[in-house]
């Protein structure tokens, strides 16, 4: 009785490779599904876990369903939200605000905190606000070396006097891959260069250490060379 004949070396080389490519392409596609909707589970869950305690058992939903149904919470405090966005609107809301911020002025340590967190709040919320709404390439940390910023704002007195005459504007540098670290530098609006993405886009390239490229992801070189950038030069 003779052996089965086994299949050449070349096609049991190239069926690994076929499978290899399938399970790659599989995870591309599902991780990003999975990931997404892990942290969409993740983010409801903790809204749900911190309103749901709240709401008494004759109004909460899930004291009369045999199954708990999540997103309760996260509805419940979009209403909450709206519905004080709505009483501060009036003039019993605004009476009532200034009240409570007038007692929080009144506490040393609470005031600085409620002060500063108020700032960045109304500063990124406001539709006239320039905070974070500009993606440019900035030298840094020293010229010849280019890096994805954020412009943020305006120098204080004190910053802008050392720079008279000119336009200097605040840049948030990101690190890479977590942009909730960085550096601060104030940098003369002509050594900027601004980027043809939207800001989210930009944190994206950051996050991904800059393997995704956003669509578009051009920038105007300088015409005058490298620029004078956080006090180097070329």
């Amino acid at each position: 009785m003779t052996e089965p004949s086994q299949p050449p070396l070349k096609a049991r080389m190239s069926l690994a490779a076929r499978l290899r490519a399938y399970f790659l392409a599989g995870v591309l596609v599902t991780a990003p599904f999975a990931l997404t909707a892990y942290l969409v589970w993740w983010m409801v869950d903790v809204v749900d876990s911190r309103v749901m305690p709240l709401i008494p058992d004759r109004y909460n939903p899930n004291a009369y369903l045999p199954v708990g149904i999540p997103g309760i919470g996260v509805v419940v405090a979009l209403v909450l939200v709206t519905a004080i966005g709505a009483l501060t609107a009036g003039l019993a809301g605004r009476l009532l605000v200034g009240f409570s911020e007038t007692v929080l002025q009144r506490m040393p340590v609470v005031r600085s905190l409620y002060g500063a967190i108020k700032q960045i709040v109304s500063t990124i919320v406001s539709k006239q606000s320039t905070s974070f709404r500009e993606c440019v390439l900035v030298q840094w940390p020293y010229a010849g070396m280019w890096t994805i910023g954020f412009v943020t704002g305006t120098p204080t007195d004190e910053i802008q006097a050392l720079s008279p005459g000119r336009d200097i504007v605040g840049v948030y540098v990101p690190t890479t891959p977590n942009p909730t670290g960085g550096y601060l530098v104030w940098v003369e609006r002509s050594a900027l260069v601004p980027m043809a993405i939207s800001v989210e886009e930009g944190f994206k390239f950051v996050v991904s250490c800059g393997i995704v490229v956003p669509d578009g992801a051009t920038a105007v070189p300088p015409r005058n060379g490298l620029h004078e950038v956080a006090g180097l030069r070329q």
